[in-house]
């Protein structure tokens, strides 16, 4: 699908009022201090004080700015204008240094020209993406010789799943465009949308030899039982910042998070 990225552009900007508005993205306590990162991606990430860090897909700019509060140098990229205008204003009000770019993350080098300590991205990222090749390039590219990638995201068998968790009903091993009509938003699900969307599920071994194509070496994999975001239909809190959907409980894989360097 050709027009893919316009179509994924317009949905992304018309969410963004409501993710703001929205109780999942807390932008009252964000404000105030709260880290929005969660454990999961932070102890791959350590110390970041001083580092560069090329986040990717970075939204309206909440984990950036995060990771700009523990003293990184920061720069977020995202295809939504809407969203990069309003990180560029948060940015400013909370008096931080993190630069913000609106891409496609393919068409980045047009835009980047800089190598970075630190590659990032996290959850709900490269569904939006057909290459995985093309995007580990990106990832190879902008890591310094020593640099590392790190990255979280939902596990693709949640993915084939249907919005109730009732059947499987996407492929593992897709390989064509899915393209959808939602009528709402994972932040809030009471708030009325019409969203056009594409997207791709990417099975691990595609994720895996993608990055190493690309002379990316793994050097750590770990998969986790919950998720750190209630964004999922018939859930149940185990603990804070755990879901899961109550009728599967522990039996499926619902994040991966993973530490790659340059070979």
């Amino acid at each position: 699908m050709s027009d893919y990225v316009k179509v994924n552009k317009e949905s992304w900007n018309k969410r963004l009022e409501t993710h703001l508005d929205s109780s999942f993205y807390n932008m009252e306590a964000f404000m105030q201090g709260a880290c929005s990162l969660n454990s999961i991606e932070l102890d791959l990430l350590g110390d970041v004080k001083g580092k560069s860090i090329l986040h990717l897909q970075c939204h309206f700019g909440q984990d950036s700015l995060s990771l700009a509060r523990r003293g990184a140098n920061v720069t977020g990229v995202d295809l939504s204008d809407k969203s990069i205008d309003k990180a560029r204003e948060l940015n400013d009000e909370l008096g931080l240094s993190a630069s913000f770019i609106c891409s496609d993350i393919y068409d980045l080098p047009n835009h980047l020209d800089q190598k970075f300590d630190i590659v990032f991205t996290s959850y709900g990222t490269i569904i939006w993406l057909p290459d995985l090749d093309k995007w580990a390039d990106i990832v190879s590219q902008y890591l310094k010789p020593s640099g590392k990638f790190i990255m979280a995201d939902f596990h693709p068998v949640v993915w084939m799943f249907d919005d109730d968790f009732t059947k499987v009903h996407y492929n593992y091993f897709n390989t064509e465009p899915i393209a959808e009509s939602e009528s709402s938003t994972y932040a809030n699900d009471d708030v009325e949308l019409e969203l056009d969307i594409v997207t791709w599920n990417h099975s691990l071994s595609e994720l895996f030899m993608a990055l190493r194509n690309k002379g990316l070496a793994l050097n750590a994999f770990h998969e986790y039982d919950y998720s750190p975001y209630d964004c999922f239909r018939h859930t149940i809190k185990i603990s804070e910042r755990k879901y899961r959907i109550e009728h599967l409980g522990d039996k499926i894989p619902m994040v991966y998070a993973l530490e790659a360097s340059k070979m």
